[in-house]
């Protein structure tokens, strides 16, 4: 996987990725990151990217040459066009479904913002989808290009040191994931569940897919009309729901 990010602040992009196990996974060659200062590519003498929005208001606009000739360096580099995401409130909300879309592309190549926004007739050129973290408002596009960059890495083949971990992650199967638990075995009086200490490794997996249903039941219900669920897991949200009519 290559990621290519145009950005103001190149150096925010390294210093967030390339540690920990992006880091790693960069150092191995299993991924890919490279950043393009949109500064670099001024049209005038004072090495400015913004100017006043036409029609008045508050802030500056960034403009569309330094972005597209950005933009073209790197496709006259890779020879094609990758999939463009700009990083704006205003775009689908990214969640684990997009993260495992984003995954299968070769290349992605992501916008950052920063003031008011970038000229419309830019964005119209080269952005294939706008992407937003939430709704918030951030300083720039930095951080959401991050933790987008961040989900899909972990979806890479051999960027996880255990490959079990994407597939037991959060929002696997649209579940939340189960509680975990290390040592010691008793801490300031609070036990370890036994059933994890049983060493029957059957009745493990069955408690896990238990207490996901349970916490995502609990904390966001809304995930399990999309959820992946079997027959078992269906019969035990039923009892759920049962034993909560007679509460």
């Amino acid at each position: 996987m290559n990621f290519h990010v145009l950005t103001l602040f190149p150096e925010m992009i390294r210093d967030g990725f390339e540690t920990s196990i992006t880091g790693r996974a960069v150092e191995k060659g299993l991924l890919s990151l490279e950043t393009v200062n949109i500064r670099d590519f001024s049209v005038n003498k004072h090495n400015r990217v913004d100017d006043y929005p036409y029609g008045g208001g508050a802030g500056m606009v960034m403009q569309a040459e330094p972005v597209y000739l950005a933009w073209e360096s790197v496709v006259e580099k890779l020879g094609r066009k990758p999939k463009v995401l700009y990083m704006s409130p205003q775009g689908r909300v990214f969640d684990q479904t997009m993260a495992q879309e984003l995954a299968e592309e070769e290349d992605l190549l992501f916008l950052c913002g920063h003031y008011e926004g970038i000229d419309e007739r830019v964005l119209e050129e080269i952005v294939d989808e706008e992407v937003s973290i939430g709704d918030y408002v951030l300083t720039g596009g930095e951080l959401p290009a991050l933790v987008i960059m961040d989900a899909v890495s972990r979806l890479v083949g051999g960027v996880l040191h255990n490959e079990d971990s994407a597939e037991f992650d959060s929002f696997h199967d649209n579940l939340l994931e189960y509680p975990q638990y290390s040592r010691p075995e008793v801490w300031r009086g609070k036990a370890v569940p036994p059933i994890l200490m049983s060493g029957h490794h059957a009745n493990v997996e069955k408690w896990r897919r238990e207490q996901s249903l349970l916490r995502t039941r609990q904390r966001r219900p809304d995930l399990l009309e999309d959820a992946n669920l079997s027959k078992t897991d269906l019969k035990f949200l039923r009892m759920l729901e049962e034993h909560d009519k007679f509460e």
